[in-house]
């Protein structure tokens, strides 16, 4: 039984012959929330932009509900697979907040009328929807975090991608977006380093180290998995307990 994502073989060399990805191959259920873990350097940002067909010239393949990545379905695959930088500026660059949430619809061919009404949407989800008439420059990061989340999902896309999306945030912005995740109706892959953040929100998660998947698995018993950690330089947070979150 095919997957709704499936990843086949992918490999990929930069430029200057870097071999970042080597034959990475997983698949992702409709709806289910994947974690993507591994030390910096691994590969994973590298693995998620060709989600998006950012880099193009890859070896393998990607299917994502029977639409196969190729440079002819660029603009169809950009408009399914909505991916949230590391960094909320890189995305948000209009006067207004509303404008930036959308930018992303309009380019994809949706009318004045239901770009604003997605957007209205979007907004809503996050928790941002009073702010329609700031300027992104004068959020907080944590807002900045979530109009950047508003803005991909004024598209509609079928799968979430988000690069590290828990960086820099406070203890209080990191628990709404928990949540404003955990609320969402649409597949996730979430790369981070936030390893309770991929417990609460993946149930299952791969391990990416030197370029390869070295481990798939229940992110909780990945976790719990002294030598996986150690052999893949991951580490909880001091005094993060696991054993009282129990498997359903």
């Amino acid at each position: 039984m095919s997957k709704y994502l499936e990843i086949s073989n992918l490999s990929f060399q930069y430029p200057d012959g870097y071999q970042a990805l080597n034959e990475i191959n997983f698949g992702l259920d409709e709806g289910d929330s994947l974690g993507i873990l591994g030390p910096n350097g691994a590969g994973k940002t590298t693995l998620i932009l060709h989600l998006n067909g950012i880099l193009g010239d890859m070896n393998g393949s990607i299917v994502l509900n029977n639409l196969e990545f190729t440079e002819d379905n660029l603009a169809e695959i950009r408009k399914t697979v909505g991916v949230v930088f590391q960094d909320p500026d890189d995305q948000l660059f209009m006067p207004t907040v509303l404008e930036d949430v959308m930018f992303g619809p309009k380019n994809f061919g949706y009318s004045e009328e239901a770009s604003l009404e997605n957007a209205i949407e979007a907004l809503k989800m996050v928790g941002m929807d009073e702010y329609q008439e700031k300027a992104p420059h004068h959020l907080s990061f944590g807002q900045k975090r979530k109009v950047a989340i508003a803005s991909v999902l004024a598209s509609k896309p079928q799968l979430l991608v988000l690069d590290e999306p828990s960086s820099n945030l406070d203890p209080s912005s990191r628990r709404e977006l928990i949540d404003i995740l955990l609320s969402l109706d649409v597949s996730i892959v979430l790369v981070t380093h936030d390893l309770p953040m991929a417990l609460e929100i993946c149930p299952r998660s791969i391990v990416v180290n030197n370029g390869t998947v070295t481990q798939d698995g229940k992110t909780k018993e990945l976790l719990t998995n002294e030598k996986i950690m150690k052999e893949n330089r991951l580490e909880l947070p001091f005094g993060f307990a696991l054993h009282h979150l129990d498997d359903e």
